[in-house]
Formats: structure tokens, sequence, C-alpha cells
């Protein structure tokens, strides 16, 4: 067997051990767009999802801080603030607030969506990364199929809407920069997520004491419960912890690629959840998103090739 062959069935595995965590990542990213919306439209607020959800997985994962450290003699002081800015209380509260003036489906897009064409430009000035032809194929979908799903509302002149843009856009940025520290980083995808959730729950945690006080967000308790839930254990421990693994099979601009999947699946759960059926743009948008992650994700594109039959003299 050729060095070639082994090689392509050794990256084979990978490739789909990082999809499958890159998917299991996104769909609740997905689900996070329509339950926080509820959230912050109904019974809470934007400060209370953010300490709920940081201060459930500050709690859970301050053992493996403890066992592992801070980890800054390795990447440094700006290195750890840059992760926790990333993908901890900043950007929930950012991504929160634009979900409070702009419909889900809008964060949808723009969050995800535009991150993984960031964190490409991000990878080629930092990290020197290059990509093949099929990938800028694939950005380029991502990029059509988003505007798609966004629809003519998101250029039509709003300050609702505008503001919440803007919102998603830096959500976005922040993400992007995450993304392609923790690569730089090389830590364990459980120890990222560790450092960021604790280190939110404690930046955050003397701001929220400020607003709201020692007493409890006045809402249901089932509402507390589960939101603390989904925003703490789920779209916080769980998330992180796929989408470091997508990230460390797949490198940093393949794995957020995947983050372009979150529009398909927001609109997908919307059904059953909000009741809001995607239009025909929509659909096409969809289907142009899920194969430009394909693409940028470095999704294989090779066939079995047809053995050649002996000619016979």
């Amino acid at each position: 067997m050729s060095s070639a062959t082994v090689s392509m069935h050794g990256a084979r595995p990978n490739y789909l051990a990082g999809a499958l965590y890159g998917i299991a990542a996104v769909t609740i990213w997905a689900g996070w767009m329509s339950v926080t919306r509820l959230g912050v439209t109904t019974s809470l607020t934007v400060t209370d999802l953010t300490m709920l959800r940081f201060g459930t997985a500050g709690l859970l994962l301050l053992p493996v801080v403890l066992r592992q450290g801070l980890a800054t003699d390795r990447i440094g002081w700006w290195r750890l603030m840059v992760l926790i800015c990333g993908a901890g209380a900043p950007y929930a509260v950012i991504a929160a607030m634009g979900l409070r003036f702009a419909p889900a489906a809008h964060g949808g897009v723009l969050i995800p969506g535009v991150m993984p064409l960031l964190v490409a430009i991000l990878s080629a000035i930092f990290l020197k990364e290059h990509f093949t032809r099929s990938r800028k194929v694939g950005y380029g979908l991502i990029l059509l199929g988003g505007m798609m799903i966004i629809g003519l509302s998101a250029l039509l002149p709003g300050p609702d809407h505008t503001i919440g843009h803007l919102l998603f856009l830096t959500g976005a940025f922040i993400w992007a920069c995450y993304a392609v520290t923790l690569r730089q980083t090389r830590l364990g995808a459980l120890h990222a997520s560790a450092l960021v959730s604790v280190g939110s729950a404690v930046i955050f945690l003397p701001f929220y004491l400020v607003s709201r006080g020692l007493s409890l967000p006045p809402a249901p308790w089932h509402d507390i419960l589960f939101q603390a839930l989904f925003q703490g254990v789920l779209a916080t421990v769980v998330s992180l912890f796929f989408f470091g693994k997508a990230i460390t099979y797949l490198g940093a601009s393949a794995g957020a690629a995947f983050g372009a999947l979150v529009p398909a699946l927001a609109a997908l759960i919307a059904i059953p959840v909000l009741g809001e059926i995607p239009s025909l743009s929509d659909w096409t948008g969809i289907i142009a998103v899920s194969a430009g992650v394909y693409l940028a994700s470095g999704g294989p594109l090779r066939f079995p090739r047809k053995k050649m039959r002996p000619s016979s003299s």
C-alpha cells in the first residue's frame, strides 16, 4: 500500500471525528439562539442569563482549573483573556443583547455564518494558513447562503435591526479570535472550556451583584432551572468541549467552518419551537450554506476510481 493511500485512509477517521464533534457543537449553538431569545424577551434579562450560564458552568468546571491550573506559564495572560472574552461572558452578553434587537435567524447567520470567514482571515495572517480552491469556494457559498437567509430585511434601515446586526458581527469577530487563539495554545478542549467558564464567572460576578444584588431573578423557578441547565451545561461545557475537539481534529479554520451550519439548524429548530416556517429563499440559503461548510471544513471530494481492466492483446 502506497504512502499516499495510507495518508488518505488515516485522514478519513480524523475528518469524520472532527465533523461529528463540529455538528454536535453547532446543534447546541443553533438551539441557543432560540432559547436565549425566548429568555431575554420573556422573564429574564441578559445579565441573568449570562450569570446562570457561567455561574453553573464555573462551578461544574472549577475542579478542572484547580487540577490543571490557569496555564499562564504556557499561554500567557493575554491569550487567557482572549479565550475568556472570545467565548465567555463578554461574548455571551454581546450576542444576547443582539438577540433583543434583531431576530434569532439573523443572529444565527451573522455570528456563526460570518465567523468562519473571519477565522480564515485571522488564520492566514497569524497562523500563515493557506486554503485550497475548494475551501475558497466553500467560503463563498457560506457568504452567499447567509445573505439569502438574512434576506433584504437585513439591508433595510432600522435602528433596532442595525444595532442587533452590529452586535452580532462584533460577537462573530471575538469568537473568531477565540478560535484562532485556541489553536495556538493547543489546550485540551475540557481545560479550555474550564478556563473560559471559571474566568467568566469570576469576572462577571461583581458586575452582576452590583446590578442585581443577592436576590434571585423574578422569574418562574422552572425557567431559571431550564436556562441554568441549557446555558450552563449544554451551551457552555458541552458545546465548547465539542468545538475544541473539532478544532483539534480539523484545524482552526476548518473546525470553525461548521459554525456556518447554525443558520440551517436554527431554521429547522425554529419550526417546532417557535412555529417559524422558512421561506423558499431561506431553504435555498440553507442548501448553499450546507454545501459551503462541507467544502470549507475540508470535506473530501475524491471518489473511488474504477479499476482499469487489463486490455487483451
